[in-house]
């Protein structure tokens, strides 16, 4: 029998890792003149993962993510490969205004704040977010040492050392453990903010390093000439019919994929190739297998491998989202910028706010308006055993207390997001490391990639699946 010249490619997961994956490799071995036949396997009957766009009466709902950072480009490289550039949208310029909770009242944000990190002091130091012990403590970061040991820590003790606890609980805490709805005495700060780590190493302070970095733009990559001009200043970018674009995009690009909807189960190595087992019964051959999927799920399927083990331990944390829309002529606050943080310490139910229709101009009807808060984090997980109905009432209980807004909603819309954010616990970095250099060794040809490594953002995915694309198509060339 002579050699099979087809490749055989199995993707596992079809959320937008998976989904980014088979786009990237199919274009890789393009390239290199392979032919490959490339199924994705997904165990719902659902494309795009946590991606859910919801069209309703007008208005563009989020029920996952709601947009992206476009300062990180391979979001931008993929809308621009997908033909999808004119469809971009940025935030409304005239919203630049965030909010915190504190001591039960929405407080401006000061000025200069890059990631909770204070970069212009005079709007710091006018701040009432910090008693002027805390501010005095901040201060000291200009004159503390560097931290001599060179491994990881956590974002909670990093901010707690250079810029004390006032700062950590009332700032930083609810603006970066917010992104990860994590608790931030256990992130990893290596994993999440590492150029915090970078600018106290460089600059010997993080607010002068942090100040430099804000300062020193980058000068404009091509890439960014594909966002059309009006929005090339926004930080944060989507579509104008929601994030549901990018996942059409990359469905209609992959009409000649093979889509197979099951649970994958097992996955054996038979000599040069693997047998991926599947619930139904049903059993595939690979000659490279792309694990899209949360760790939870990969674990099972590594179970031999030290290196793996962690896998099956790593914490996710469930998080929901409840939009509200209303008549703008029953809003109570100005909802003048794009919403608001709460720090752990205020109690309350919802952990922060977007004034989605501020925000994003596209998302409601003229004369509308839409919110959507947020609920759950690490150490927060009561709210699983409420009924969407007492969801509800507690969140327009704090949308009372804090906005004044007590009107009746035109309609509620509630997304549950199960194990929907992976927790990156100190020492994150290394143990991605360990399992990457053992999959080379054990099994070569099977790669690892989504939210639960290397970020939990839309961009961060996207990169992480083109780099494990590219990774398998050379290693289906005959490269490693």
């Amino acid at each position: 029998m002579g050699e099979r010249t087809r490749k055989r490619v199995v993707i596992a997961g079809g959320g937008i890792s998976g989904l980014t994956a088979a786009f990237y490799v199919r274009n890789a071995l393009e390239r290199r003149h392979i032919e490959a036949d490339i199924s994705i396997v997904e165990k719902s009957d659902l494309f795009g993962g946590k991606i859910r766009t919801l069209h309703r009466d007008g208005f563009v709902i989020e029920q996952g993510p709601d947009s992206f950072l476009a300062r990180k480009l391979s979001m931008i490289e993929l809308t621009r490969d997908l033909g999808l550039e004119g469809e971009l949208t940025g935030t409304n310029p005239k919203a630049n205004k965030t909010y915190i909770v504190h001591k039960g009242k929405l407080q401006r944000m000061p000025k200069g704040l890059v990631l909770g990190v204070p970069t212009e002091m005079k709007p710091f130091l006018g701040s009432e977010l910090v008693s002027p012990a805390g501010k005095a403590r901040a201060a000291m970061d200009f004159m503390l040492p560097r931290r001599k040991e060179t491994g990881d820590e956590s974002v909670g003790d990093f901010f707690e050392r250079r810029l004390g606890k006032e700062v950590l609980h009332h700032i930083a805490e609810p603006i970066l453990a917010g992104i990860y709805a994590g608790d931030a005495r256990k992130l990893s700060l290596e994993a999440t903010f590492p150029q915090f780590q970078q600018a106290e190493q460089k600059y010997g302070s993080l607010m002068k390093g942090m100040t430099a970095s804000r300062l020193n733009t980058p000068p404009p990559s091509p890439v960014t000439e594909a966002i059309p001009f009006m929005h090339r200043k926004s930080v944060f970018l989507t579509y104008r019919r929601g994030l549901v674009t990018i996942l059409e995009g990359l469905r209609n690009a992959l009409e000649d994929t093979i889509d197979i909807q099951a649970a994958v189960q097992e996955l054996v190595r038979d000599n040069d190739q693997y047998v991926i087992g599947l619930d139904q019964g049903e059993r595939l051959e690979a000659d490279a297998v792309i694990l899209a999927m949360p760790a939870f799920a990969i674990a099972p399927l590594l179970g031999q491998m030290p290196e793996a083990q962690w896998l099956g331990k790593m914490d996710y944390v469930s998080v929901a989202n409840v939009v509200l829309a209303y008549d703008k002529e029953a809003m109570t606050h100005p909802l003048d910028g794009s919403g608001f943080v709460i720090p752990r310490t205020e109690g309350r139910f919802i952990t922060a706010c977007t004034w989605t229709s501020s925000k994003w101009l596209h998302t409601a009807p003229e004369g509308k308006a839409l919110i959507r808060c947020y609920v759950g984090r690490a150490g927060d997980q009561g709210w699983k055993e409420l009924s969407d109905e007492e969801i509800v009432r507690r969140v327009r209980q704090d949308v009372a207390e804090l906005m004044g807004i007590e009107a009746e909603p035109l309609f509620v819309e509630i997304a549950r997001l199960n194990h929907s954010m992976p927790q990156y616990e100190v020492g994150h970095v290394e143990r991605i490391r360990q399992l990457r250099e053992a999959l080379q060794t054990t099994m070569p040809g099977v790669y690892v990639t989504g939210p639960a490594f290397e970020g939990v953002g839309i961009p961060d995915s996207v990169r992480q699946a083109k780099a494990a694309a590219e990774a398998a198509a050379t290693y289906l060339a005959g490269g490693f």
